[in-house]
């Protein structure tokens, strides 16, 4: 592996010595693989799941025994799209394994095989074929669950953001792909997604297909001791020094939000050279801050006047509760219950907010932890 300059990595895989924790995660989640169970994996966005699974998948009790696969469905819209990232990922995974799986996979996979081409450097070929390639996409991803079933190893197969496929027009997606599941003889999989209230009515609601299939596994945020002695630790390694209470500071300000910590140290490390102060931790999530703002300005830009004015009420109280009281509603000058209710949902369902349930309420927060600190200093309260 190529040297490391920033320990502190927020793309791509993270080897086991820059990973931090989730020793007791990591347990269940392979324990529960091992003794063929499928799993609902959730957490809030950009808490680690995805660096979690990635993390299990290079353990040698998984990647020895079994191919793992990796399919992110989040810009999939319809049938046709998860059939195509699917049937991509699982070639391309599978593909470098032997000569013998990229045949079975042209032998078995009839209706696109005859689109692909091949890499004019390594020789091998390219899942290169259009969309349009795929005419039928029942069949084909019949094709291709039969194909997994026919792998020399037994799969396990991480399907990321699953809870896209609600919003496919096909209104049988959840029964097309449980039947094709439930079917498939060689691999488990791993449902994985940030939106858990969506996952929450998939898998435990009787009238839905995957009702009772799946074993649950919920990723919470990093205690702030075990994130602390991480930092610490990768500070020292390259010969630098960070106290302990601006660790706890940042770990305050992001609530714990591994993805913003984790960008955050990255250019706090960066900044060091020595020894970071708090200063040098400040400036540097203000330049963060200030990299994004044209994409946070654009993106308001596109919110309708209701919706916009309750997501900069919910950034201003950086967790809000009771969205539709009477007090909720007078401290911020927002329009009437009713309107609240409407924009609550239409900045649930683009992803804008999220919600976490604690003694029975409901405790909604920004999705984007960093633009919830832009807007606070954008309408006059400022984070430091």
């Amino acid at each position: 592996m190529a040297s490391i300059s920033n320990p502190f990595i927020i793309n791509g895989k993270i080897p086991t010595e820059y990973f931090c924790d989730r020793v007791d995660e990591s347990a269940s989640l392979i324990k529960l693989l091992l003794n063929g169970n499928n799993v609902v994996l959730t957490s809030p966005r950009r808490v680690g799941k995805t660096g979690l699974v990635e993390h299990c998948f290079q353990q040698s009790e998984l990647n020895e025994k079994y191919h793992t696969i990796f399919v992110d469905i989040l810009g999939t819209s319809n049938l046709r799209e998860f059939t195509y990232v699917f049937g991509q990922q699982i070639f391309e995974a599978l593909k470098t394994k032997s000569q013998k799986l990229i045949d079975l996979f042209f032998n078995t996979v009839r209706s696109i095989s005859g689109e692909f081409g091949y890499d004019v450097i390594t020789g091998l070929p390219k899942f290169n074929i259009s969309l349009g390639a795929i005419e039928n996409p029942q069949h084909t991803l019949n094709e291709i669950f039969t194909y997994i079933d026919k792998a020399d190893r037994r799969c396990i197969i991480a399907i990321d953001e699953f809870q896209q496929i609600v919003n496919y027009p096909e209104k049988n997606i959840e029964a097309i792909l449980r039947t094709h599941i439930q079917h498939c003889s060689n691999a488990n999989f791993i449902f994985a997604g940030s939106e858990r209230h969506i996952l929450a009515e998939m898998f435990n609601s009787y009238s839905r297909p995957f009702y009772a299939s799946t074993s649950p596994l919920n990723l919470d945020e990093l205690k702030l001791d075990k994130y602390s002695e991480f930092v610490t630790r990768l500070f020292e390694k390259f010969g630098k020094t960070i106290d302990s209470q601006i660790i706890e500071y940042v770990y305050g300000l992001f609530d714990g939000n591994t993805y913003c910590m984790q960008k955050t140290f990255n250019a706090t490390f960066s900044a060091t050279e020595t020894e970071c102060s708090m200063q040098i931790a400040e400036d540097s999530i203000a330049s963060i801050l200030l990299e994004n703002e044209r994409n946070y300005q654009s993106r308001l830009a596109l919110l309708p006047p209701k919706p916009k004015e309750l997501l900069i009420a919910i950034a201003k109280d950086g967790v809000a509760q009771r969205l539709t009281s009477g007090e909720f509603i007078r401290r911020h000058k927002l329009s009437s219950a009713s309107s609240v209710q409407s924009a609550t949902n239409q900045l649930l369902a683009n992803d804008w907010i999220t919600y976490s349930i604690t003694d029975g309420y409901k405790k909604f927060f920004l999705t984007d932890k960093f633009m919830t600190l832009w807007l606070k200093d954008q309408f006059g309260q400022g984070w430091r």
